[in-house]
């Protein structure tokens, strides 16, 4: 059993943590921090590595709790992400295998930052064919007694995960970039997916 944030289509480290868990605890019930993978992803592009931001809606100056995060849509993100992973992924092994799976995130508008969040976990699920029962945290838990991984959304998080190495697309420009989103890994590993995260022997 882990404790995990909920997190815009995860880093790779997240889903190694999730393929050897038998439950998912999604934390809800804490406070939105910035600089965290709850509204952020990396990508590899043919400049080396981006970030996608999904834009929130700020209170004034008062702490709101993850679950009540609203998105903004002001600006079309929603276009400007899914043209980006069409640009960077278009010519990797699996992206058309993938995308019309993945396209409802970007065509269709969800309110709250934790419902999409949700939703891009279980499209990846999905594409692992994996079944893991999840629950959600009715309480906030400093010191919970089951494995808190919540600091795996830390997108300021400097520590160094020894994943091994998966052909990239734009690694004969830029090397290996180690942790992107679980899509940079899906879109080149395609069903191997899997099999690369259950190999992986990386402490947490």
């Amino acid at each position: 059993m882990i404790l995990l944030q909920p997190t815009y289509f995860s880093p790779i480290i997240q889903y190694v943590a999730i393929v050897k868990s038998a439950k998912i605890i999604f934390e809800i019930e804490d406070n939105f921090q910035k600089q965290t993978y709850r509204n952020r992803c990396y990508i590899y592009t043919a400049s080396g590595k981006k970030s996608l931001n999904i834009p929130i809606q700020h209170s004034k100056g008062l702490k709101q709790k993850t679950k009540d995060i609203k998105i903004d849509y002001k600006d079309n993100w929603q276009k400007l992400h899914l043209k980006t992973l069409q640009t960077a992924y278009s010519s990797s092994p699996f992206f058309e295998f993938y995308i019309d799976d993945l396209l409802p995130i970007f065509e269709r508008k969800t309110t709250f930052l934790l419902d999409l969040n949700l939703k891009c976990h279980q499209l990846i699920m999905k594409a692992l064919q994996l079944e893991i029962p999840i629950s959600k945290t009715t309480e906030f838990n400093k010191n919970p007694n089951y494995l808190d991984l919540r600091n795996l959304a830390l997108a300021k998080n400097n520590k160094s995960y020894n994943l091994d190495r998966y052909f990239q697309v734009f690694s004969a420009n830029h090397g290996f970039i180690s942790n992107l989103s679980i899509l940079d890994l899906l879109f080149m590993e395609g069903p191997n997916t899997l099999n690369y995260l259950e190999s992986q022997t990386v402490k947490l």
